[in-house]
């Protein structure tokens, strides 16, 4: 919203308001009867997003932590972050593992052997280690 369709919000409600006072009884009740329809078809929130709420309106936010399940739902979050993080840190050290032996396997093959110079500039270097080594 741009500034000027918020000052002309603020001037609607302002002009609600003002002739809040004037209208007859029975809309009033009609307005609220209104209201309360809406508030017992409104959806209900989550139970986590609830007790939230609930604590933050209380302007107690230890007591969410003092819920006998609090700890349950911190790790129902928790948990899985750290097993995804852990599965991921142990796939990187796997993949950095077989680099380095195969890495250290062309060095052996080249160190141990008796090779021309040409061998080394030959683009076929890789398949004649790899010949040689199975």
């Amino acid at each position: 919203m741009n500034n000027q369709e918020l000052n002309f919000a603020y001037k609607i409600r302002h002009a609600l308001n003002e002739s809040l006072d004037n209208l007859p009884e029975n809309v009033t009740e009609r307005l609220v009867h209104a209201r309360q329809i809406a508030i017992k078809r409104k959806k209900a929130d989550s139970p986590l997003f609830a007790a939230i709420r609930q604590t933050a309106l209380a302007g107690n936010v230890g007591a969410f932590f003092q819920d006998q399940y609090s700890w349950l739902r911190r790790m129902g979050l928790t948990l899985p972050a750290l097993v995804l993080v852990c599965g991921l840190m142990g796939i990187y050290q796997y993949e950095e593992q077989h680099q380095i032996r195969e890495t250290a396997d062309i060095d052996v093959a080249v160190l141990s052997d008796e090779l021309p110079p040409s061998a080394y500039a030959d683009s076929g270097f890789k398949v004649y280690l790899e010949r040689r080594g199975g």
